[in-house]
């Protein structure tokens, strides 16, 4: 009789404590157990910029790609691929800081257009490019 009793008093707090979050809070239980989706790259919202956008050739153009999500917020340790259609990019990929800010280089030894492009952890392509012209 006795553990009958303390498994009905633990089952009664458990549904108590459960009601008074959700009044007190006012959110519905999914929000807690839902999966962060904090943590996911935003193809919007994050940016790349490149400087300067026209150059001679085999001068260095520094290119900055700043990841964030949904929110805007920037997201840390995210591993950044850069493709180019003209030049050697270097690193090739890299991981973003706290700031959600990786830097990459790019030089060409020909002359014309190149355009570059980003994919963060390789499923999530940017739609933002950015044209740099090598003369």
């Amino acid at each position: 009789m006795d553990k009958k009793l303390i498994g009905l008093v633990f089952v009664f707090f458990l549904a108590f404590s459960l009601f008074i979050s959700i009044v007190v809070f006012n959110q519905p239980l999914s929000r807690f157990t839902r999966a962060k989706e904090d943590l996911l790259p935003s193809a919007e919202k994050s940016l790349i910029f490149a400087w300067p956008l026209t150059t001679k050739i085999n001068n260095q153009v520094t290119i900055n790609v700043f990841i964030r999500n949904e929110k805007g917020l920037p997201l840390s340790n995210k591993n950044v691929v850069l493709r180019s259609t003209l030049g050697e990019i270097f690193p090739n990929s890299a991981n973003t800081d706290k700031s959600g800010k990786v830097t990459f280089n790019l030089v060409s030894a020909n002359s014309g257009m190149a355009t570059v492009s980003a994919v963060v952890e390789n499923n999530y392509p940017l739609h933002q490019n950015v044209s740099i012209k090598f003369e």
